[in-house]
């Protein structure tokens, strides 16, 4: 496998779990953000998830060691790009902030053959039409957590180069990943069938057809879900899931139009599993306390 260095831009809760995924697959891992202070807690996530990993029996204690040693932090996104072979955007799902992002780093990572965005249903194609050299773009979708998450939804822009999809569907497989790839059509395929499921969920609390718990379990023992369509929208955020329904309401129509019970728990700060309370009620530590029985 080529080692690549790969730049990471954003520490938040994706940009940190798919610098770990790049730094223990054996590449150099730069992540970057504005804040230092943001930078040292995703520093100190990815130290105690890499324990954990090794706790478990997930990974080895050198494997883990090895992945810290290639793992660095940097406020300095111009010089973290300027060597980089891999530049992976983890801003959150604002397009205007990606474009300007994009818009930037053409220039600030001339030796980058790939210039990925995690994005879940933003047009890549958009997103690339910044650049000077839109073939070297590509969508990069990760899934929550991504240490954890086998899947790497790889979109194909307009303009992305045949070759620059080659090479990283091969990349995303020496993550340990399996790449999926579809066109750039509005929700791509996993973020408009996930949330579909999502949004028909919640309309059935709100109709008191059943509360979460059951629902959830119903899919999980029925369909062989891994995790039920509430506790998912928990994980990746009441918010982040509202912003994406409003995005596909308005690019294909009203089934994805956001149900009220949403809408109001996000004005509410229920969140899920970052603010406490979602569809579920969790412990500071983000493990699941039950369903939340007061909606």
């Amino acid at each position: 496998m080529s080692e690549f260095k790969v730049a990471v831009l954003g520490a938040g809760t994706m940009g940190a779990g798919i610098a770990q995924v790049a730094a223990t697959a054996g590449h150099q891992a730069i992540l970057c953000d504005i804040n230092g202070e943001v930078l040292e807690r995703a520093q100190v996530r990815i130290s105690k998830s890499l324990d954990k990993a090794v706790s478990k029996g997930k990974l080895e204690a050198e494997v883990a060691e090895a992945a810290r040693s290639r793992l660095s932090i940097s406020t300095d996104r111009p010089g973290a790009l300027a060597d980089a072979d891999i530049v992976i955007e983890a801003v959150p799902e604002i397009m205007d902030l990606k474009k300007k992002i994009f818009s930037e780093i053409d220039s600030e990572a001339p030796k980058a053959w790939l210039l990925g965005t995690n994005t879940s249903s933003l047009s890549v194609s958009e997103i690339a039409s910044v650049t000077e050299k839109p073939e070297r773009v590509i969508g990069l979708h990760f899934f929550n957590p991504p240490p954890i998450m086998k899947l790497v939804e790889v979109i194909n822009a307009s303009r992305t180069c045949p070759d620059v999809l080659k090479k990283t569907e091969d990349f995303v497989r020496g993550l340990g990943r399996e790449p999926v790839t579809v066109i750039d059509a509005p929700g791509f395929a996993t973020s408009r069938l996930g949330l579909v499921i999502g949004l028909e969920a919640m309309r059935m609390v709100e109709q008191g057809v059943a509360g979460p718990g059951a629902i959830d379990t119903a899919m999980e023992l029925g369909y062989r879900h891994a995790m039920g369509p509430l506790k998912t929208t928990d994980w990746v955020g009441l918010d982040v899931r509202l912003a994406i329904a409003e995005h596909l309401f308005k690019e294909i129509g009203e089934q994805f139009r956001p149900p009220m019970i949403l809408r109001r728990m996000v004005r509410g700060g229920k969140l899920g599993r970052k603010s406490g309370e979602g569809f579920y009620l969790w412990s500071e530590d983000g493990k699941c306390l039950g369903p939340n029985t007061n909606l």
